[in-house]
């Protein structure tokens, strides 16, 4: 029975994860670093190849015959691709779900993978060598943890090997006016990642603010040395909007770095929130959106 050529990437892409899941968890077992990648890259004519003769060896020393290889994909938008942060915060996510979204994050080249913190070591092992950057996410989803509690979160996480923190900040503060506390808040966990270079992004939950309160969340963050201004945690009643991304854009200026997430599921969604001022977007359907594909009748993916 003939087989396409999609089935057989697919088969390909399911035995690589299966195998890099493996060597990730021996390497973790042994107690080694997994260091052993050294790749090379040649680009032209639009296409860029990797040669990773370390991968190869190890795959084959896993169990591997044959090796397939590919030309691979070109995203249909490669500047967005580089824009997204890819992912993945279900409670129900799997160390296979995340292999997948390693995967894909590899070969769409986009900025980071975003994960719960129980992920981040297995993603850190995954992209090492890669461009893409391991963000995780903490006082998440409700920011109701106290500021000492988020800078351990963001510690132990920057420890097992995340280079972008996504912090929520506290919104009941926020919203009674103890701005003190919110700045220490953000403080707190700045702090622990301006230490290493890490990326922290302050998620305001815009849908539950309003603009006055937008705005004072966004000169808060600002004040207190953070990267960039997140609108949603993707949790809460609403995602990002043009409008709440153009406000945070006026109040922080064009020199820091707003996140606009939750909801961002077709590519005129993308497109429109970077027009209207942001600088990097979370999305779950990352891959969706670069391939220009058009959500379904029910809105998700």
């Amino acid at each position: 029975m003939p087989t396409d050529s999609h089935t057989v990437e697919k088969i390909v892409e399911l035995v690589t994860r299966q195998v890099l899941l493996a060597l990730a968890d021996e390497e973790r077992r042994a107690g080694q670093p997994a260091d052993r990648e050294a790749c090379a890259q040649e680009c032209g004519a639009g296409y860029c190849i990797r040669h990773c003769g370390d991968k190869v060896e190890l795959i084959v020393q896993a169990g591997a015959e044959r090796i397939a290889a590919g030309l691979g994909a070109t995203p249909a938008n490669p500047n967005l691709a580089g824009m997204i942060d890819h992912t993945l915060l279900k409670p129900d996510a799997t160390p296979d779900q995340i292999a997948q979204l390693c995967h894909e994050a590899r070969k769409h080249g986009f900025a980071a993978v975003c994960v719960n913190p129980t992920h981040v070591a297995l993603a850190a092992q995954l992209l090492k060598g890669s461009a893409v950057a391991v963000c995780t996410v903490v006082g998440f989803p409700l920011g109701a943890t106290p500021p000492e509690v988020k800078a351990y979160e963001a510690q132990l996480a920057i420890d097992q090997g995340a280079t972008e923190i996504d912090m929520v900040i506290n919104i009941g503060a926020l919203k009674s006016r103890d701005y003190e506390h919110v700045a220490r808040d953000i403080r707190a966990v700045v702090r622990v990642c301006h230490a290493r270079p890490v990326l922290v992004k302050v998620i305001i939950e815009a849908a539950l603010l309003t603009d006055e309160e937008k705005i004072a969340a966004c000169l808060l963050a600002k004040e207190c040395r953070a990267d960039f201004v997140k609108t949603s945690t993707g949790f809460a009643s609403g995602g990002a909007t043009v409008a709440d991304v153009a406000l945070m854009r006026r109040a922080v200026g064009p020199q820091m770095g707003v996140k606009a997430a939750g909801g961002v599921r077709t590519k005129a969604d993308a497109e429109a929130l970077v027009a209207a001022g942001a600088t990097r977007l979370g999305a779950s359907a990352g891959v969706k959106i670069i391939q220009g594909e058009a959500a379904p009748a029910g809105g998700k993916y």
